[in-house]
């Protein structure tokens, strides 16, 4: 009788407490030496080695998308292989049919799944049932790949992140989550400075305690920005709020602008995953200041989401 292998566990990237701090300091670290070397080159030109060359990635968008289609889809071109995008409102999955379904029949037809959903439970269960790789690439709990751009792009500008003081200031939204599980898997402290009905996710914060990270919230933004390395920050109404009075008044305290921002370290870096509003959630003389460094990060999601890709399907 013919004993088959075990098959190899699957990787995903789903949230960032999944992974251990080596793994993701290890996409991280393949990340920065593919993109220093592909410097200067067309955007368009394959990888040499195109580690993905015959490998299928769909993406699959519930919510819109500018920068997280771009450069999955260029990340995939750039590895050498193809990708195919699907949205909720012209598949099968936003008319009726389970995830779980949905699931079983993309897994026959792909590679890997890279999705951009409302509920986090629907990745959940796409990666339960897929029998391939599946990426979050956004979900209404957190925004894992946006993350590792951020840590990406502080450390070109001020080294290793051990150690730091970050900010955030603002709703404790989906990337606050993110961020939360980042200090404790990078080893940075974190000071979240949100108004009350507008609190990081609980559940997120106690776990970050629990695993000892350093991990405080308070309703006071210049209390969060005293002395960091970086503010970060997101817009005030994220895809599937209202633009209600309340919201924007109880956020109004928490813009980060020039007075804000001196209460940072005098070398502080100021990040926003974008899109911005300026005006609300940041004014323009800092996101388009000497401190800025929105457009690396941007940039940077790119070369993240390729080593993330690679990693996923076994290639380090």
């Amino acid at each position: 009788m013919t004993v088959m292998p075990n098959p190899v566990e699957l990787r995903h990237f789903i949230d960032l407490k999944d992974l251990s701090g080596e793994t993701l300091r290890l996409i991280l670290d393949v990340a920065r030496r593919w993109k220093t070397a592909r410097r200067g080159w067309p955007k368009g030109m394959p990888d040499m080695p195109a580690l993905l060359s015959g490998h299928t990635l769909a993406m699959i968008f519930e919510k819109s998308s500018t920068r997280t289609r771009v450069s999955f889809e260029v990340a995939m071109q750039q590895l050498g292989g193809q990708s195919l995008v699907l949205t909720g409102d012209n598949m099968q999955l936003g008319r009726g049919e389970t995830v779980g379904d949905t699931a079983r029949v993309m897994g026959r037809y792909v590679d890997a799944i890279m999705i951009r959903a409302y509920a986090h439970d629907s990745v959940v269960e796409l990666a339960r049932d897929s029998g391939v790789p599946v990426i979050n690439a956004l979900t209404d709990r957190s925004h894992p790949c946006q993350l590792m751009a951020d840590i990406m792009t502080f450390e070109e500008h001020r080294g290793p992140i051990r150690g730091r003081t970050l900010a955030w200031v603002g709703d404790g939204n989906n990337v606050a989550t993110s961020l939360i599980e980042a200090a404790v898997r990078f080893g940075f402290s974190l000071r979240l400075g949100c108004p009350d009905g507008y609190k990081p996710d609980a559940e997120a914060v106690a776990w970050a305690i629990a695993q000892g990270g350093d991990v405080m919230v308070t309703d006071d933004p210049v209390e969060a920005v005293k002395g960091v390395a970086a503010v970060l920050t997101d817009t005030f109404v994220s895809m599937g709020d209202s633009r209600t009075g309340g919201r924007m008044k109880a956020l109004a305290p928490y813009q980060v602008n020039a007075h804000l921002m001196a209460n940072a370290a005098p070398d502080a870096l100021f990040l926003h995953c974008l899109p911005a509003h300026r005006g609300e959630e940041v004014t323009a003389d800092v996101i388009d200041g000497p401190a800025s460094v929105v457009w690396d990060e941007a940039e940077n999601r790119l070369h993240v989401q390729k080593a993330i890709l690679a990693w996923c399907l076994g290639k380090f």
